[in-house]
C-alpha cells in the first residue's frame, strides 16, 4: 500500500535567508534605479528646453521678427529673469516693452505686451533637477540666427547644463552615476543637445 508523500512549506529558516538576499539585492540596486530616475528627469527637463528654443527659432524665421527664448524665477506676476531655473518664456521682442518680468501669468498673446508665445514650469519635470546657463536669455531673429540682447552686445555661444541637484546624485564627469546634459546654443542659431561627459569623437559629445 502507497502511502502519500507529505507535503512540506519552507522552514522559518529558508524565508529568513531568502528575505536577506532579496534586501541586499534591493539595496545594491537602489542607487542604480535611484539615479535612472534622475536622469530620466534631466533627460525630460532639458527636452522640453530644447523644444523651448526650437520653437522660438522657428517662430522667428515664420514671422520674420526677433522672438525670444527666457529662463525665469517663476511663472506668475513675481517672475524675474534667471540663469538658473527651469522655468521658461517664449515672447515677441519688443523695443517699447522689453521684458515679461513681473508679468508672467499673463495669458499667451501675440497681439498685446508681453506678447507671450508660450511658456513652460519647471514642475512639469518633477523635481532634482538644477539648470544653470551663460545667459538669462536668447533672442533669434529672421534668419534664425542669434541676435544682440541689448544694443551695441555681443552674440556669443549659450550653454545650459542640466545636473542633479546635491540631494539627488551627481554627474558621470564628477565621478557619479547621473548622466548629465547639455544644450548648446551657437551664434549662427544652431541648437543641439550634447552629454558633456561623452568623450572626444562621440556624436554624443560637446
Amino acid at each position: 500500500m502507497l502511502t502519500a508523500r507529505r507535503q512540506q512549506g519552507i522552514s522559518l529558516v529558508e524565508a529568513m535567508v531568502a528575505l536577506v538576499i532579496g534586501g541586499v539585492m534591493l539595496a545594491m540596486a537602489l542607487p542604480s534605479f535611484s539615479a535612472w530616475i534622475t536622469g530620466t528627469r534631466i533627460r525630460a527637463t532639458a527636452e522640453g528646453l530644447l523644444a523651448g528654443l526650437q520653437y522660438a527659432k522657428s517662430e522667428a524665421t515664420t514671422r520674420n521678427m526677433q522672438i525670444r527664448f527666457q529662463l525665469t524665477t517663476s511663472l506668475d506676476a513675481n517672475c524675474q529673469r534667471s540663469t538658473a531655473s527651469g522655468n521658461w518664456v517664449v515672447d515677441l521682442v519688443d523695443p517699447a516693452d522689453d521684458s515679461v518680468e513681473g508679468r508672467c501669468n499673463e495669458p499667451a498673446s501675440d497681439t498685446a505686451a508681453p506678447g507671450i508665445l508660450q511658456l513652460r514650469a519647471a514642475s512639469e519635470t518633477g523635481g532634482g533637477v538644477a539648470v544653470r546657463a551663460d545667459a538669462d536669455q536668447v533672442v533669434f531673429n529672421g534668419l534664425g540666427r542669434q541676435a544682440p540682447t541689448a544694443a551695441g552686445a555681443n552674440v556669443n555661444t549659450v550653454t545650459y547644463d542640466f545636473t542633479p541637484t546635491a540631494a539627488n546624485g551627481s554627474c558621470v564627469a564628477a565621478g557619479g552615476k547621473v548622466t548629465c546634459l547639455r544644450i548648446v546654443v551657437s551664434p549662427a542659431g544652431q541648437v543641439r543637445m550634447c552629454n558633456p561627459a561623452a568623450a572626444s569623437g562621440d556624436p554624443q559629445a560637446c
